[in-house]
């Protein structure tokens, strides 16, 4: 039986320090392991960055890479969102050309995907939009027929919800005594 090869959402609670992503990315580079999506940014204690990854395999991938997420020092904690209830968001940045008597058909879809036009040019708008990753690509083939000029996205991040809080006793001394409050 071939196992299905699923999507995950990994969460990584890391120490905030120099070096951690390139150590980690090259842990993950070294094994194999493909990164579909990855966001990183400072917690509420700035002690703390969240890693938030998205990759590709099924069971046995994830496990393996949970377990040598978890042998890596700087790394705090590590959850896996993908059993759990929990909401994700995609940041996209999109410059669109306007052609002639297209600007209102555009500012009509931004507006039905809860977007914003954040710079207007002769030539292109710029669009910002965030939402599950469905939502950003449904919204990426519509402006194709528009000419996209040029658009980045941030990667997913993600937060577990608050019925799903999945509580974990941190191992030993790799937890520092100043993070307890968060």
């Amino acid at each position: 039986m071939v196992e299905k090869t699923d999507r995950h959402v990994l969460s990584a609670l890391v120490m905030n320090q120099p070096g951690v992503l390139a150590h980690i990315s090259g842990m993950m580079a070294s094994r194999a392991f493909n990164i579909d999506s990855l966001a990183v940014g400072e917690t509420e204690n700035p002690e703390f960055s969240r890693i938030t990854f998205v990759v590709r395999g099924d069971r046995k991938v994830l496990a393996q890479v949970r377990k040598q997420l978890e042998k890596i020092i700087t790394v705090v904690k590590v959850l896996d969102f993908s059993n759990h209830d929990y909401v994700e968001r995609d940041l996209m940045l999109m410059k669109v050309s306007t052609g002639v008597g297209r600007r209102a058909e555009i500012r009509e879809l931004v507006e039905i995907f809860r977007g914003r036009i954040v710079d207007v040019s002769p030539g292109h708008v710029m669009i910002e939009i965030s939402g599950q990753e469905s939502k950003v690509e449904s919204f990426i083939d519509l402006m194709r027929p528009f000419g996209i000029l040029e658009m980045v996205r941030t990667g997913r991040i993600a937060l577990l919800r608050a019925a799903a809080i999945v509580i974990e006793e941190p191992a030993g001394d790799r937890f520092p005594e100043s993070s307890a409050a968060s």
